[in-house]
């Protein structure tokens, strides 16, 4: 009988299981490295998101630069995953940014709304319009996210 891939503690199944490696610095080098086969980037990745630190998550933004818009996409997703406000400027950098890949920008919207901050909502409506259905779509599903969120903390 083979093993299925675990779920994280994000409740997803990812690509690749984390890394084993548990230094920021050696994550960092791994997942910037362009030369370094994709699977292991990614566990880098994962590592990164369960680590859930300030700098684990800069260090994720630290990967946008990254020729791959696959792993760009991953980045996006797992910033939403953590849910940490470091992220805010990068996310709002990639769903700006036009000459970013369209699924790379559709993820980053998702993420800013799944951070939960209104200091997104802006970025989210300037983009509510774009000539990319995939991004106007997704910034019209985030701002829906934060207004339910809002609304149903209101005591």
């Amino acid at each position: 009988m083979t093993s299925r891939p675990e779920t994280s503690e994000y409740g997803s199944v990812d690509p690749a299981p984390p890394s084993d490696i548990e230094q920021l610095s050696q994550l960092r080098t791994i997942l910037l490295d362009e030369n370094e086969k994709m699977f292991q980037r990614m566990r880098s990745v994962f590592k990164l998101r369960n680590i859930r630190s300030p700098e684990s998550c800069l260090v994720l933004c630290e990967g946008f630069a990254s020729s791959s818009a696959l792993l760009r996409h991953e980045l996006a997703y797992v910033l939403g995953q953590m849910q940490m406000d470091e992220a805010l400027p990068t996310l709002t950098r990639i769903l700006s940014n036009h000459e970013e890949h369209v699924m790379v920008r559709h993820e980053a919207a998702e993420a800013l709304g799944a951070i939960g901050n209104p200091d997104a909502i802006e970025v989210l409506e300037t983009y509510l319009n774009d000539e990319h259905v995939e991004v106007s779509e997704s910034c019209e599903v985030a701002l829906d996210l934060l207004n339910w969120v809002s609304n149903s903390t209101i005591a």
